[in-house]
């Protein structure tokens, strides 16, 4: 079997030693959506920003690629709150791209959820979505206001949990302090048993945590802030970028570039330089070192507090300590699909599928992960990305695309994690053909058009994510998003090491809009007063 072509789609310019040209004002590493968001927002307050990307294209979880022909995006399938200009998400993608980046809209069901042999759709709009579900569940009304009222309230308390974040100690403190009291007691309690205060059903309760997938963690062991912000972020429905993924990338770059700043590709950080107990720049693989008044880390806390920083490096152990307290997200497997036809002749939806043996979630995964070979995927999600973007069609005539996201731990390809990519052998790619194969069923369970007609597929594993994404077990949402990693205060911009910054979606949520806010808090870490107005632009408008 031949080893796959690496993709064409390259975003960001390739790195050498003799093309830098600072001095920077900040150097970022890592080219992640919260990256970028830092390195654009710290442009158009006057720096110099350099940012390093070990992938060979700029956009970490945001990046597409192509193989045979088509082409698909690894991890953004679809954002909220783009629809209206006025929405913090939008401020800030269009603040970022110079207004460069344009959005579709899904169905109006955007999120399809089979749960057993139920269907239930959700409906783009807070009332149609309230309405669906008041219809699959007679008898629940109360309960459902009851929620929509503590989605609202959980946004309400989210600007005094953000702020927090940046606040000088002196003033975090007792700022802190009020917004707790503001701040409703369920907040960080556990999903599970937010939704139990509420109704004893469970179909209900599985209906409403239908979007497990996009936190990684089942309602018993996540937090209801997150559960609340995804949710309440879809509520007006699903976006899409036109264009595909990589364009996030593509119309962020040139505001760095305007103003003076680069992101390089192959270009592998391999320690963070500390001077005199300061942060004060990074050593290249390459050898070359690279120096800036303010070192911004998107590579993660695991990294950033591990590998990257010398043991020489002041509270190296007190941060040690800390990683200790949290756990890195769940890894899954991604099957991408190619068919030679148009998503309107093959009948794709601008849908989301989510499939789910029953309505106990925790259950499921705890038995499938027990018993793969013979227990039911406890989880498939199917996106049709070629459905959703209007310049598919033009830009791949008579072709489409279905990805298909399921768990896959890291154990259980393990043992060929020291094997190149491309090239793991037999034993590997069989195990994943085994899978590949359960998953397509599932597809045709669901399209039974499309049986027979699939052309190419190809499965990523934890293995490729951390070849990629320098995650090391594979996991895509950072640290597990349980009420105890929101209770951990390291977890902001600014480190105890003078000079070192983190950013992304560790130091705020998961996904794409949570690690763009990463990105803002960082600015405003690293930007002090003069970020003050861009502050009161996105979080006020």
């Amino acid at each position: 079997m031949s080893s796959p072509q690496p993709s064409t789609i390259r975003v960001g310019r390739r790195y050498r030693a003799n093309r830098l040209s600072g001095p920077y004002d900040a150097i970022i590493i890592g080219s992640g959506i919260g990256g970028l968001t830092a390195a654009a927002c710290l442009s158009k307050l006057g720096k110099k920003v350099l940012v390093l990307e070990q992938h060979y294209t700029a956009g970490g979880f945001t990046h597409s690629y192509d193989r045979n022909g088509y082409e698909w995006d690894v991890g953004v399938h679809y954002i909220g709150d783009m629809g209206a200009k006025h929405t913090m998400a939008r401020r800030l993608f269009d603040y970022v791209t110079d207004n460069q980046l344009q959005w579709a809209a899904m169905d109006a069901v955007y999120d399809r959820l089979f749960i057993g042999e139920r269907q239930i759709d959700l409906v783009a709009g807070p009332k149609p979505f309230a309405d669906e579900l008041k219809k699959q569940f007679p008898g629940e009304e109360q309960a459902i206001d009851t929620y929509m009222d503590y989605l609202a309230q959980v946004a309400k308390a989210m600007p005094g949990v953000t702020l927090g974040k940046v606040l000088p100690k002196l003033l975090a403190g007792p700022f802190s302090h009020l917004a707790r009291r503001k701040a409703p007691a369920f907040l960080n309690q556990t999903t599970q048993k937010v939704l139990e205060s509420l109704t004893s059903n469970q179909e209900l309760i599985a209906a409403l945590t239908g979007q497990w997938g996009d936190n990684g963690m089942v309602p018993s062991e996540s937090s209801f802030i997150i559960h609340a912000l995804i949710a309440r972020h879809y509520l007006h429905g699903g976006y899409y970028p036109i264009g595909g993924a990589s364009e996030m990338a593509k119309t962020i770059i040139p505001v760095i570039q305007q103003g003076g700043g680069e992101v390089f590709t192959y270009a592998d950080v391999k320690e963070i330089l500390i001077e005199n107990g300061k942060a004060v720049g990074v050593r290249m693989a390459d050898g070359q070192d690279i120096f800036a008044p303010a070192i911004i880390s998107n590579a993660g806390v695991f990294n950033t507090f591990g590998p990257l920083l010398p043991d020489n490096a002041p509270h190296k152990d007190f941060y040690q300590m800390k990683l200790g307290q949290v756990q890195r997200s769940m890894a899954s497997v991604c099957l991408y699909i190619g068919i030679q036809d148009n998503a309107e002749n093959l009948q794709l939806p601008k849908t989301n599928f989510w499939i789910y043996p029953g309505s106990d979630h925790a259950g499921q995964v705890e038995a499938f992960l027990n018993d793969p070979e013979h227990q039911e995927i406890p989880l498939t999600y199917i996106s049709f990305p070629s459905a959703k973007d209007p310049s598919f069609a033009e830009r791949y005539p008579g072709r489409a695309t279905i990805e298909i996201v399921a768990p896959g731990p890291f154990e259980w390809y393990e043992e060929w994690a020291d094997k190149p990519w491309g090239k793991r052998g037999d034993d590997y790619e069989a195990k994943k053909e085994a899978y590949s194969q359960r998953l397509l069923e599932k597809l045709y369970e669901k399209m039974p058009q499309l049986r027979g007609k699939v052309d190419y597929y190809e499965l990523s594993t934890p293995l490729s994510t951390d070849y990629f994404c320098r995650y090391s077990t594979g996991e895509i949402y950072g640290l597990d998003h349980t009420p105890e990693r929101f209770e951990q205060d390291w977890l902001k911009p600014k480190t105890r090491i003078p000079g070192l910054y983190l950013t992304g979606q560790d130091i705020m949520t998961c996904g794409v809009v949570g690690a763009m806010i990463g990105g803002l808090l960082t600015t405003i870490a690293v930007g002090g007063a003069k970020s003050l107005p861009l502050a009161k632009k996105m979080f006020v408008g």
